[in-house]
């Protein structure tokens, strides 16, 4: 949750009056308003924040400043939203938007980032100026400034509801409601929580997809190791996952083996995802082609395609997306070099994975279906995601997952395995997808996944589920909430 500081007192009142206060944004802060503007016009937070710091030249303390700033102002936009609403004596629709992202994060420092009182009302009634005009400025002030009159724990009992349940949980720990109730039905429907027990569960569901993420690394296979990453940089090697490590502090593009793609950042679940489709056992015969059905943008291939070099076989990374497909070849780029040398292919196609099944019946030995879906099980690294679904895209979705897995289930030769992944928890998405295409099937079996996910040390890893699918969990596992189940052709 938002930090006031350890300060259980409403904070002092600036004492600048507005006009004298700086007309100019300061840099850091004014790069956190260059990404929610990007977000709220389409962009990844996540994918973006690299380049807003670039532009605006940020390094070190300054960066990681501007990244909190932005990122924990997305991930609590709910939460302070009832604030704004509660201060301004309006509702949120009533503010302009670029007022509103900047309220949104003065509220961010003011009631969960360790800034001062007058330096977060100040810097943010600049940025006001700089962005929407001197009008402005006196609103922001007078929001800001009844904002600072009160606690953290005082906002939360005047803006949650009272009575607990989802819309309680919506506010207090900023998600939709419908992802709440989501959410809950995801741990019960996986066998997470009981119903006496669900309510702890999600409070500590909720609370992990608050808190910033680490930055996973992977080490690709036969192009880096764990060993160079850690000799590299303040980098300690993962537990969770064998080709994994961590990145304790710094830029991951400092890192050498990062810069020349042999290495990655990429959450531990998606490499334990590749991990065990690339490890399950098959029989003899099998073509030594992998195919990688929605490869877009190309991490769990590059791990896929190093793996399969490894056995003597190539990879087809196919994807829908001609923008898309582009960026696989360029993650692909030194594995597919790592393949002309040892007399491989990896291929990156355009198509529709629909119809490849039909084109290629029985013509793969392994197949990933890393399917499109709502991306509800990344909400720490894609915060905005939150925001942006609603429930009508688990109902659009739900016919393409269920025609890619049909298709990769045929293009799979009999004894091959099709690995059917998301990073979405939810029931729709994942156990009713398989369920519904299995009963349409007589020639496939579903086999338990769990003995394929082992950590770093070879052990099994723990709280999976009750099989023979594979749910990992932020809050259990310290990962995106990946689901996988392993589907073997007779």
């Amino acid at each position: 949750m938002p930090d006031d500081g350890g300060r259980g007192r409403p904070r002092r009142r600036s004492v600048t009056a507005p006009a004298d206060r700086t007309r100019r944004a300061e840099p850091t802060r004014f790069a956190a308003y260059t990404l929610l503007r990007a977000v709220a016009d389409g962009a990844y937070a996540n994918l973006e924040m690299s380049a807003v710091l670039r532009r605006h030249r940020l390094e070190g303390r300054d960066a990681a400043f501007a990244t909190e700033l932005a990122f924990g102002t997305i991930r609590w936009q709910g939460f302070y939203d009832a604030v704004v609403a509660e201060a301004a004596g309006r509702p949120t629709s009533r503010i302009d938007p670029q007022v509103l992202d900047v309220l949104r994060l003065g509220s961010h420092q003011l009631l969960g980032m360790r800034v001062a009182t007058h330096a977060a009302a100040d810097q943010t009634v600049g940025l006001t100026r700089a962005v929407a005009g001197a009008g402005a400025s006196g609103f922001v002030n007078a929001v800001l400034r009844r904002i600072s009159e009160r606690t953290l724990e005082q906002w939360r009992e005047a803006v949650v509801p009272e009575g607990g349940g989802a819309a309680a949980l919506a506010v207090r720990h900023s998600h939709p409601e419908w992802v709440v109730s989501a959410l809950r039905a995801a741990l019960l429907g996986h066998g997470r929580a009981t119903p006496g027990t669900v309510d702890g569960e999600l409070t500590s569901l909720l609370e992990a997809d608050n808190e910033p993420p680490q930055v996973h690394l992977v080490a690709r296979p036969g192009l880096s190791t764990v060993d160079e990453l850690v000799a590299a940089g303040d980098v300690e090697r993962s537990t969770g996952s064998p080709i994994g490590a961590v990145l304790v502090s710094g830029d991951p593009g400092d890192l050498a083996a990062v810069r020349d793609g042999r290495a990655a950042v990429q959450d531990e679940g998606s490499q334990l995802v590749a991990l065990a489709l690339a490890t399950a056992q098959t029989v003899p015969g099998l073509p030594a082609r992998w195919l990688d059905l929605c490869a877009g943008p190309g991490g769990k291939a590059g791990v896929l395609g190093a793996l399969a070099l490894r056995t003597g076989a190539d990879l087809v990374a196919n994807e829908v997306s001609q923008h898309r497909a582009d960026l696989v070849r360029s993650t692909l780029r030194p594995v597919a070099g790592l393949a002309t040398r040892s007399g491989h292919s990896v291929d990156v196609r355009t198509a529709d994975g629909r119809r490849l099944g039909d084109d290629e019946p029985a013509a793969y030995g392994r197949v990933l279906v890393d399917a499109p879906c709502t991306g509800l099980g990344a909400l720490r690294r894609r915060p905005e995601a939150r925001w942006r679904r609603s429930p009508s895209d688990v109902a659009e979705l739900a016919p393409l997952q269920r025609a890619l897995l049909t298709s990769a289930l045929d293009a799979v030769a009999p004894g091959g395995v099709v690995g059917y992944a998301t990073c979405s928890p939810h029931v729709a998405e994942t156990r009713f997808v398989v369920a519904d295409v299995l009963k349409k099937r007589s020639d496939v079996e579903l086999d338990d996944a769990r003995p394929l996910f082992t950590d770093a040390a070879g052990a099994s890893l723990e709280g999976l589920g009750e099989g023979p699918f594979v749910q990992l969990w932020p809050h259990v596992h310290g990962t995106d909430a990946m689901f996988f189940a392993l589907l073997r052709r007779r």
